[in-house]
């Protein structure tokens, strides 16, 4: 038996109203370029709507124009999508508040999630949207989810609850330690200011 191997996210498709809101919302809120348009092959009386939510993968929306926002919370049971996060910029990050006010939306407020920064806020059909901020970078070579691996384990070797700032830098430098040579034989913190 062999798996059916992901290689990353080809798209989110999701139910919207009219055409113009999620334009609207994905392009002018979240600056998604509008990319693409057909009818929904499955479902003639629906437009399918594309937009590239910044690296090249698809947000996509059915809409038809007789359908309103309802602008009620999306359900959360089980098998249900209870948020979409997108990355930002630190620099989009510290305005999200600002802009999301100047608009009227209600949201969070900026939530610390230890490994990254998070506002929430929902889109005219009630989904939940999260604005997420990393808190770190990863060495060359590496991925945020190489570093989060090895801030896991180190998380799970020190009895911690939950990964902390001190567990990413630990492991950030644990994978350059593993990823980049050196001609030093002793590679162990040092204080240059002691005697």
């Amino acid at each position: 038996m062999e798996k059916l191997q992901t290689q990353g996210l080809h798209h989110i498709t999701l139910v919207g109203a009219d055409r113009q809101t999620s334009i609207d919302f994905w392009e002018g809120l979240l600056g998604m370029p509008f990319i693409f348009e057909q009818p929904n092959l499955d479902n003639a009386g629906e437009s399918h709507i594309y937009f590239d939510p910044g690296d090249g993968r698809l947000i996509t929306i059915f809409t038809r124009e007789d359908r309103k926002p309802v602008q009620r919370r999306t359900p959360t049971e089980p098998g249900c999508v209870h948020h979409i996060a997108f990355n930002v910029s630190r620099a989009v990050f510290m305005q999200a508040v600002k802009r999301l006010d100047a608009r009227g939306i209600k949201h969070t407020g900026v939530r610390d999630r230890h490994i990254f920064d998070a506002i929430y806020f929902e889109d005219p059909m009630g989904l939940l949207i999260e604005l997420s901020c990393y808190k770190f970078d990863p060495p060359v070579g590496a991925t945020h989810a190489d570093v989060l691996i090895e801030a896991h384990l180190l998380r799970v070797e020190r009895g911690d609850r939950e990964i902390h700032e001190v567990h990413l830098a630990d492991a950030i430098e644990r994978i350059v330690a593993r990823s980049a040579r050196s001609l030093s034989n002793d590679r162990s913190p040092k204080n240059p200011y002691a005697n």
